[in-house]
């Protein structure tokens, strides 16, 4: 889910959530905006789910734009909701291209949220089966992906992708690094044509 940003299209997001209520997903993962541009936006919607229905939702949460008292006021305030699980990301870099993070990778909040002292989540972190932009090299990103679990990634979750074969791909590639964690491939419903 994306958190919507006006207080119609809140309305609209909660009026469907019964419908897609009875589909019965595993879990749904909430955005969280460039830069924790949606930052409140999500909290909100992470703890409507929480609270009103029966959908377990995932929250993304981004090293960029935080210190670490605030991602630990995050977790904090996660772990009174009854949240269970965090997708811990990296993030987009803001566009005025000025980052001011006391993260630099998602590693590093991979280790802080596996620290925390209140509930132990479970910490999902991304995968991406076509590349990451960042980093032409697959073998480079495997690398950083088996850091990510050594540092206490319990599952993975892909980026969205767009050919099959390369998801499979590049679970046959996990496999051959040693990352035996579960790792689900990232859908999006479609929402218009």
């Amino acid at each position: 889910f994306f958190p919507p940003k006006t207080d119609v299209g809140w309305n609209s997001l909660v009026d469907h959530l019964r419908s897609f209520e009875a589909l019965h997903p595993s879990f749904v993962s909430v955005t969280y905006g460039a830069g924790g541009t949606t930052r409140e936006k999500t909290h909100s919607l992470v703890t409507h789910l929480a609270k009103n229905t029966s959908l377990d939702p995932v929250p993304h949460l981004t090293c960029v734009g935080h210190s670490r008292d605030e991602i630990t006021t995050i977790l904090e305030s996660y772990s009174v909701a009854g949240i269970d699980n965090i997708l811990a990301i990296r993030g987009d870099k803001p566009q005025s291209g000025i980052e001011t993070s006391d993260f630099a990778h998602a590693i590093d909040l991979v280790t802080h949220i596996r620290s925390f002292a209140g509930r132990q989540f479970g910490i999902c972190v991304a995968g991406f089966p076509e590349g990451h932009p960042e980093t032409p090299n697959r073998l480079v990103q495997m690398e950083y992906l088996k850091a990510k679990v050594g540092a206490g990634a319990d599952w993975i979750c892909s980026q969205l992708f767009f050919d099959n074969r390369a998801f499979l791909d590049w679970c046959q590639r996990c496999e051959l690094q040693g990352i035996d964690i579960p790792r689900i491939a990232g859908i999006m419903p479609i929402t218009s044509m």
